[in-house]
């Protein structure tokens, strides 16, 4: 028998063992198996770009969460900004249509809200204006005096 026949031979045997044991009950498939290493050994680069693409993506993503932090705090601080503009000219003695309070006050809620989800945020710079802002709108409406009537 020369070395050709025996490496012919042995191959066949392996093919034949390969295929039995993928037949048998065993949960091992080492066709499957087989494939999937040829399969990542060929897409190795692919794969690779995959998880750098992700990677980024994932900067990215948190990158964008944080501008959308920002813009919310800067947004809630204009709104404040707002708010304490409003009450210094109560303060000043300036009336305000029943419409104007209406609006103040649901910047006042949005504001509250915001303060209470994001505990990070700093909020006491507008609780006395907040509250002097209630107290002149209640005492608007329990006189019925706002500018322009109610």
């Amino acid at each position: 028998m020369s070395v050709s026949e025996i490496v012919g031979w042995s191959g066949g045997g392996v093919l034949l063992l390969m295929t039995l044991i993928q037949i048998a009950p065993i949960k091992w498939n080492p066709w499957s198996w087989l494939a999937k290493m040829l399969g990542r050994a060929i897409n190795a680069e692919v794969l690779g770009e995959i998880t750098n693409i992700k990677q980024k993506q994932t900067e990215v993503q948190e990158k964008l969460e944080e501008h959308i932090q920002d813009d919310d705090e800067r947004d809630k601080s204009l709104t404040r900004r707002r708010i304490l503009e409003f009450n210094i000219k109560l303060m000043r003695g300036e009336n305000y249509t029943h419409e104007y309070f209406t609006d103040m006050l649901q910047d006042i809620d949005d504001y509250e809200g915001y303060c209470k989800t994001h505990p990070g945020y700093k909020n006491n710079r507008a609780r006395l204006a907040i509250e002097n802002i209630k107290r002149v709108y209640d005492e608007h409406a329990r006189k019925g005096d706002f500018l322009g009537g109610v």
